[in-house]
């Protein structure tokens, strides 16, 4: 460990001891034995089946043993919790007959204040520590119970930690150690003032421990303002080797806006998660699409912050039993979730931070195991997405929406792995050999075969045959350079000549009145002439959507019904030319 000690000890952040970045694959040949802990703590971690301290235990836990202050970088998965609570236990006089707590631990949500209240419980298991989770949606009688009685550590939420702090329940004057755990999720929660409250509210001489996934400026300004001469230590992303499989693969899919309901569940078809969280923007968008899943065959549960605490524990029981397959969720809602058996982490956006890509990322390939996340981007994204390549240092592969044919091949995948599991486990076939044997004096047996898997195939839900092909996208930054390489140049006062495209063979143009300052989408349209006309939105091509007007392909022999159809119509609220498109 490099350390270059600060000459003025109120100088905060800005003169610490620097860790260089520590490579989280990097064996560093140390054991717990090594750290100099208390029996029962090593024999605690022996029974849950610690061998070697994980990169962030090894760096953190000696100087916080040493009494330091501790600035730690490291993503969600990666032994936080143990990074700080073992040296807290380690340092902790445990003394039944005191009632105030020595140690505060601060976390965002309720769920990870029960996740690491239970880690601490079991560390400190053979040196009767006590701890108390205090969080809101919990009756607070029992945590004045607990509280009166006495406890030596406190895990809490910072609103619910102020609240008690203001009863004069929770007392903070014994405390020697506080930790500030996913620090920068609970600023984006808007608990930056409750923080700075409770910190200038514990005693000066008191250790401070702040982890976070990532480091943005007011991190950096609490560590200023309430750290002392903190040693800091940045886990780096782990280094692969060469031909070695990223632990967590990231892909993107362009998808247009009215397709990604579809292109979600065609990608989850063949993707197949063992257990995923899709992420959404609002309310509405998690319910909506938590039905569009459950119509596809999925067993998706919603969650979001209209509801309330009980709805929330059954979806995530329902999850962790099996019964669900996938929970549909804002942001605010899924924070601080643990789910061990995570496969898939979807962005049905891209999200409007590299951070938040990073902590949705961090959910899945974790303790070895490898993840998956999936980025659904529209066309307009794709800037966004490449600021998140160039932040997080990694390659994001854009593919391409598996087609109807690609679902097609997976599903029959899916049977042929169903019937030679079926065979494999020798289950109860004999009864069925009179059957095969009845049916084989009339058919050949591949005959008969081929039947059983088309009605096993059709049994398993395979539909691919109503799906419609999903068109394929550029992003808007490309579509508009490959314009101008073509000719696509603006006219005198500004307006974008449109380059000349024939239909679709069977199709023709309709022109609409009505574009992107009016806040048309393709789904707009779709919906308006699906509404209108006997045509339903498969039978619509393709889109193309300007600042003050639309095209739309239709099939040649229903152009004038649709014509007709949309003249008493409203897109938008309001009525608009439609027509045939006028050749140039």
């Amino acid at each position: 460990m490099n350390s270059n000690a600060a000459d003025d000890p109120h100088a905060g952040a800005t003169a610490q001891t620097t860790v260089a970045p520590v490579d989280e694959t990097t064996d560093g040949g140390v054991t717990f034995a090594d750290l100099d802990l208390r029996p029962e703590l090593l024999h605690a971690l022996s029974q849950l089946g610690y061998e070697e301290p994980t990169p962030i235990q090894r760096e953190a836990i000696p100087p916080v043993l040493n009494g330091r202050d501790l600035l730690g970088q490291a993503a969600t998965g990666t032994g936080k919790t143990a990074a700080f609570a073992i040296p807290v236990l380690q340092r902790l006089t445990v003394d039944g007959g005191r009632r105030d707590p020595k140690a505060l631990i601060l976390v965002p949500t309720r769920e990870l204040a029960m996740q690491v209240s239970e880690a601490i419980h079991k560390y400190g298991h053979d040196l009767g520590t006590r701890v108390l989770p205090i969080y809101g949606g919990q009756p607070i009688g029992r945590q004045l119970r607990e509280l009166d009685r006495g406890v030596d550590v406190v895990v809490a939420t910072p609103g619910r930690a102020l609240d008690h702090i203001s009863r004069r329940t929770l007392r903070l004057d014994a405390l020697e150690t506080v930790v500030l755990d996913e620090a920068d999720e609970m600023l984006d929660m808007g608990f930056a003032e409750d923080i700075d409250t409770i910190l200038q509210d514990a005693p000066q001489d008191r250790q401070t421990l702040l982890f976070s996934a990532t480091m943005p400026p007011r991190i950096e300004s609490i560590a200023r303002q309430h750290l002392h001469d903190p040693v800091r230590i940045a886990i780096a992303r782990p280094t692969l080797a060469p031909g070695e499989a990223p632990r967590v693969r990231q892909s993107a899919y362009l998808v247009p806006r009215a397709y990604k309901p579809a292109a979600l569940g065609r990608v989850l078809d063949v993707e197949a998660p063992g257990a995923a969280i899709v992420f959404c923007r609002t309310r509405e968008e998690v319910e909506d699409l938590a039905g569009t899943l459950n119509g596809r065959g999925y067993r998706a549960e919603a969650l979001h912050g209209g509801m309330g605490q009980e709805q929330r524990d059954r979806v995530m029981a329902r999850l962790r039993s099996g019964s669900a397959d996938l929970i549909v969720a804002t942001d605010v809602a899924a924070r601080g979730l643990d789910i061990e058996q995570l496969t898939h982490v979807v962005n049905y956006n891209v999200p409007p931070a590299p951070e938040s890509y990073v902590h949705r990322v961090g959910r899945v390939g974790r303790a070895g195991r490898e993840g998956v996340a999936i980025t659904l981007v529209e066309p307009r994204e794709h800037r966004m997405l490449q600021t998140i390549e160039r932040v997080t240092k990694r390659r994001i592969t854009v593919e391409k929406v598996p087609t109807v044919a690609d679902l097609r091949a997976r599903r029959l995948e899916l049977t042929r792995a169903a019937i030679e599991e079926s065979i494999v486990d020798e289950g109860d076939l004999e009864r069925f050999r009179v059957v095969v044997e009845s049916l084989a004096d009339e058919f050949d047996v591949m005959e008969v075969a081929l039947a059983a898997v088309k009605l096993a195939h059709e049994a398993g839900g395979a539909g691919a045959d109503d799906e419609e092909e999903i068109p394929e996208v550029a992003p808007r930054a490309a579509r508009e350079a490959r314009g101008r390489r073509e000719g696509g140049g603006r006219e005198p006062g500004g307006r974008r000549e449109r380059r000349e495209r024939p239909p679709t063979s069977g199709m023709t143009r309709l022109f609409v009145g009505a574009g992107r300052s009016a806040g048309v989408r393709p789904q707009d349209l779709v919906g308006a002439i699906a509404g209108e006309s006997n045509l339903s939105g498969r039978d619509i091509g393709s889109i193309e959507i300007a600042d003050r007007f639309s095209l739309v392909e239709v099939p040649e022999s229903a152009a004038n019904d649709v014509i007709a159809a949309l003249r008493g119509a409203t897109i938008k609220g309001r009525k608009t030319t439609v027509r045939r498109e006028r050749p140039r």
